[in-house]
């Protein structure tokens, strides 16, 4: 019978003050009271248009952390693709994507953290303790979780996921910009800008759009509602 997931009562310590860079002591202090495999996870694309939502779960080696991780969005995009080229070589990491079918069936927060349990349980290692960003701790993880508000600024395992999640994420973006060039999907990576707006009203969404986010909600209404003009 599976064990039952439980969201575990984090010390103070883990609610200190963020420091300036992230760094292993929510990890160490985990591995201090027992834990033999701490993975740490995070997503990225929640708020765009279009997409999906990507997660990663990293498990980091501690005697071969990356140098310089950190918040994917406080990173340039090649400095990003340098850590992630590292991170894949020395960490156990799994990544899980949420196409904008699930998101429409969960919705955006429910699609997000179910990826986050299937990317946990696709981990090599199994993970005993979980450090996840933001407020929730997913349902269905193998082991107790610990949320972190901050977490990619906090936590490295958090800010290796971060920045996992992210690449990955960009260059599934610049795929859809291959299937759908009209749309600058590769440019803006599918959040609101004022190009993308205008190629959405322009062109109507297409199958990377996420049906329920306005404005692609209110186009699509307006298509079955409107009829058509001979």
């Amino acid at each position: 019978m599976p064990r039952k997931q439980t969201a575990e009562v984090a010390p103070a310590e883990l609610f200190a003050a963020e420091p300036d860079f992230p760094d292993f002591s929510h990890e160490a202090m985990l591995y201090a009271r027992g834990a033999r495999c701490v993975a740490g996870v995070d997503e990225a694309g929640r708020g765009p248009l279009a997409g999906p939502v990507v997660v990663a779960a990293v498990r980091l080696d501690p005697n071969r952390i990356p140098e310089g991780l950190n918040d994917s969005k406080k990173l340039t995009p090649e400095r990003r693709e340098e850590l992630f080229a590292e991170i894949m070589e020395v960490a156990d990491v799994a990544v899980v994507s949420a196409p904008p079918s699930d998101i429409l069936t969960l919705n955006i927060r429910g699609a997000t953290l179910a990826a986050m349990s299937r990317a946990v349980r696709a981990l090599h290692c199994t993970a005993d303790r979980v450090l996840v960003d933001g407020r929730d701790v997913p349902p269905g993880l193998p082991c107790p979780g610990i949320a972190l508000i901050g977490g990619d600024g906090r936590s490295v395992s958090i800010a290796a996921a971060s920045i996992v999640a992210k690449v990955m994420r960009d260059r599934m973006c610049a795929i859809m910009d291959c299937d759908a060039p009209h749309f600058g999907f590769a440019g803006h990576k599918g959040y609101s800008t004022a190009a993308h707006l205008a190629a959405l009203t322009a062109h109507g969404p297409c199958r990377h759009h996420r049906a329920a986010f306005a404005p692609v909600a209110a186009l699509l209404t307006l298509s079955v509602t409107v009829p058509i003009e001979a």
